[in-house]
């Protein structure tokens, strides 16, 4: 028997699956329309948010403003440097470490970016309501 999570083989002379082309499948979006996904996240748009109001802010000071644990803040800080749009320091304040967080130039822009389209998108949505 095969183990859970095994990979199939194809059959012989079976095609491979091809997904849809996005203009198909129901619910797909374009890309052009489609929210920034790295700071779509509620924590990381706080991360973001937050350093735009600052010149830069410390791993606590952000822990302490968004209410939410070392471990997660974290994995979602380091998702944000890895995707360029924040900046990591760290240095040592005596022998404690300091962490140091600041906005990028593409994350302010990516932010710039994905708030035009919420602001948008909210338009968009009132004008259905009829107000």
């Amino acid at each position: 028997m095969a183990e859970a999570g095994a990979a199939r083989r194809p059959r012989p002379g079976a095609k491979a699956h091809e997904p849809a082309p996005a203009e198909r499948r129901p619910g797909a979006r374009r890309a052009d329309l489609a929210p920034e996904s790295v700071i779509h996240h509620r924590l990381r748009l706080g991360i973001v948010s937050a350093l735009a109001a600052a010149d830069s802010l410390t791993f606590n000071e952000l822990k302490a403003l968004l209410k939410t644990t070392d471990g997660n803040l974290s994995v979602h800080c380091r998702k944000l440097e890895d995707a360029q749009h924040v900046v990591c320091t760290k240095t040592f304040e005596g022998r404690r470490p300091r962490t140091e967080y600041r906005l990028a130039p593409l994350g302010r822009r990516e932010l710039a970016r994905y708030l035009n389209h919420m602001e948008a998108l909210i338009r968009a949505t009132r004008s259905t309501l009829g107000h």
